[in-house]
């Protein structure tokens, strides 16, 4: 199979442009497209023939349920049932945007879609892109990050033609996200609201309005036999070739252990690579340094494997605000953590 890349302008993109790509989710393909989090790929999610191509192209367990994208309100009501007040509290302040809700599944939505669930994972992307193409599908599109399972989400088209080039039909260059991390996910299908996936909306913005929410242990990286309701908590994620150490505690003895062990692993001849730019500085100060590291993580991932680094030494951050996604994806990334 030939993948096209098309470029759209992620402000004013061409509908022209659009249209080709949603011929081809109706006619059952795969296209990736931008969203404000990482680029997604996606199919019909009401067909299952198609979303079990999704599977196919990124080699995903099938039990790892997907999210659904809408360009509508009103569609939201076709997928889910028994919505309750709070879904749309957080809908009027959060969508369009990086915020996923887990909610009582229609029967419309095929088994595939949800892991064979009774809950089903919602959102709306803000991107234009995403939502004209949408729109032009004139069905809601199921969607996961556009990578081969297991390697770090795509923030830029070029990271989706590395993994993906020949197995899907298209890619929407709609140029490189801003977040650069995935959508936070909350499950209302329960009494108490509990964050299954910290992401692009915090914790405490949605503790405002929804006042007591429970956070799934899964978050902080401790095992559990509850029921997996979203993406990016089964299994390893985000993991590029390199092997990441985490490195979480004060931030001066953070410093040291980094240079300690950076200079223990280049005298075994290792390729190291430091993920903190300037180690020296408070990277958990500003909501605007949060961003910056959100935005870049993943492809920093990705430019460390172009490097062939052995090791990558990662300085951890806060829990607070943006920090909690970040020190999620590090953690699901890690194949070791040191606490010092």
């Amino acid at each position: 199979m030939q993948t096209r890349i098309l470029k759209v302008s992620s402000k004013n993109p061409s509908l022209s442009q659009i249209r080709k790509a949603a011929r081809i989710i109706k006619s059952g393909g795969l296209v990736a497209f931008p969203t404000e989090t990482v680029y997604g790929l996606g199919a019909n999610a009401l067909d299952s023939k198609s979303v079990r191509k999704i599977f196919e192209a990124k080699g995903r367990p099938s039990d790892n349920p997907l999210i659904i994208h809408i360009s509508d309100i009103a569609e939201l009501g076709i997928l889910a049932e028994n919505i309750p007040s709070t879904a749309f509290d957080l809908i009027e302040k959060f969508w369009p945007g990086p915020l996923t809700l887990v909610l009582k599944k229609s029967k419309i939505v095929p088994k595939i879609v949800t892991g064979g669930l009774d809950s089903v994972a919602v959102r709306m992307p803000k991107n234009k892109v995403a939502l004209e193409l949408i729109r032009l599908c004139g069905t809601p599109i199921a969607a996961p990050s556009a990578n081969i399972a297991g390697r770090p989400s795509p923030t830029r088209a070029e990271h989706v033609s590395e993994d993906l080039n020949g197995k899907i039909s298209m890619i929407l260059d709609g140029g490189p996200t801003k977040i650069g991390i995935e959508s936070t996910v909350i499950d209302l299908s329960s009494k108490t609201p509990m964050l299954l996936r910290p992401g692009g909306i915090t914790i405490e913005q949605l503790q405002k309005i929804l006042g007591k929410i429970s956070i799934h242990p899964i978050v902080f990286g401790k095992k559990t036999k509850t029921i997996i309701r979203s993406p990016g908590m089964k299994y390893r994620h985000y993991s590029p070739k390199a092997k990441i150490i985490l490195i979480e505690g004060s931030k001066p003895k953070i410093r040291k252990k980094i240079s300690e062990l950076s200079k223990y692993y280049k005298s075994q001849g290792l390729r190291v690579g430091i993920l903190g730019a300037n180690i020296g500085s408070d990277l958990t100060k500003s909501q605007a340094s949060q961003q910056k590291i959100a935005a870049s993580l993943f492809k920093s991932f990705r430019e460390f494997d172009a490097k062939k680094i052995d090791i990558i030494l990662a300085q951890g951050t806060s829990n607070k605000g943006l920090g909690l996604g970040i020190m999620n994806r590090l953690g699901k990334a890690a194949y070791k953590k040191i606490r010092v």
